[in-house]
């Protein structure tokens, strides 16, 4: 089984046939080690034929594709060890999936560290790193009776992107940038407009007066920044669109939108019933998830309309996970 990638893979080529690409993408090397978690020092031998005994466990994910996937990939592992799993999807926004585990309606999820520490601890200082940030959630799963394990190389957070043109012309590398320029118009969710990481929080940590909003719904910022229509777009940062399309992500210079790698969430007594493969999978698992293998993921769910399920059984499959 390959855990670290020997070269990286042209884009266009990993990504030409979805299980060349998903294995080609799953395999790449992760520059710098998994943050924090439980990690094995030794690889995983996840090969073996199923065992008897294993404790049920109940696997959540949200309601987005992304949640889907990685939901997948945790119940489709576990269930290919043996242990009896019950996947529920959609569950809802953070704070109700939060519950459904602090309550036993579910026992393991994947969550956003940035998540954790912004919404569920009420934390309103910019952190410095993603290990400050991991590091800062594992005292919430500490306090709630909740194992967190190891972090994947990719976050997935919020991000202002522009046309390489647009960046071209008004030499922008960073959302510093944006200042030295004249008016421009942004779009962003209805639902992103306030808050400390939405419009009016860029505008006050980057003194953007000259950003103008136009809020759209998820999604149509793509063809409206394409268009020429607005010139600078919120997007996050596995948007699958984002391999397809001319745009430039600036360097959020002064770390508003904070760091959101991915964690799995298991209630104690719920990790105290899984036997030590079950560790050694998800941690495996958590280091295969890079940008580009998310991405590809996202894309082939998404935008190639596959059922999550069947990506996420493409993905293990590539890998030697099942």
């Amino acid at each position: 089984m390959i855990l670290r990638g020997q070269g990286q893979p042209n884009r266009r080529q990993a990504l030409t046939g979805l299980g060349r690409g998903l294995l080609g993408l799953g395999a790449l090397g992760v520059s710098g080690a998994a943050l924090g978690g439980c990690a094995s020092d030794q690889p995983s031998d996840l090969a073996g034929a199923k065992k008897a005994g294993k404790s049920p466990i109940t696997v959540g994910s949200k309601g987005f594709a992304e949640s889907w996937i990685t939901g997948e990939l945790y119940a489709q592992g576990l269930s290919n060890l043996g242990y009896t799993v019950d996947l529920k999807t959609n569950v809802g926004s953070s704070d109700i999936i939060k519950t459904a585990l602090l309550s036993g309606q579910i026992d393991l999820y994947p969550e956003y560290t940035g998540v954790m520490v912004v919404t569920f601890m009420g934390e309103d200082r910019l952190m410095d790193s993603a290990q400050e940030t991991f590091d800062l959630a594992q005292t919430w799963a500490d306090d709630n009776n909740v194992t967190m394990l190891r972090a994947t190389p990719f976050e997935n957070k919020n991000a202002v992107a522009v046309r390489q043109e647009f960046a071209d012309k008004h030499k922008l590398q960073s959302m510093s940038d944006l200042a030295k320029i004249g008016d421009f118009t942004y779009s962003t969710y209805p639902d992103n407009v306030t808050g400390a990481q939405g419009y009016e929080g860029i505008v006050d940590t980057y003194g953007l007066g000259n950003m103008k909003l136009r809020t759209l719904s998820i999604g149509l910022n793509y063809q409206a920044i394409e268009r020429g229509e607005i010139d600078a777009a919120d997007v996050f940062t596995t948007d699958p669109q984002l391999l397809r399309s001319d745009l430039v992500v600036l360097d959020d210079d002064k770390k508003l939108f904070g760091f959101q790698n991915v964690v799995p969430l298991i209630r104690d007594d719920a990790f105290a019933g899984l036997d030590e493969d079950a560790t050694e999978f998800l941690d495996e698992l958590q280091s295969l998830l890079t940008l580009e293998a998310i991405q590809a993921m996202n894309e082939a769910s998404a935008i190639n309309r596959l059922d999550p399920a069947n990506v996420a059984e493409m993905f293990l499959d590539e890998n030697g996970l099942i």
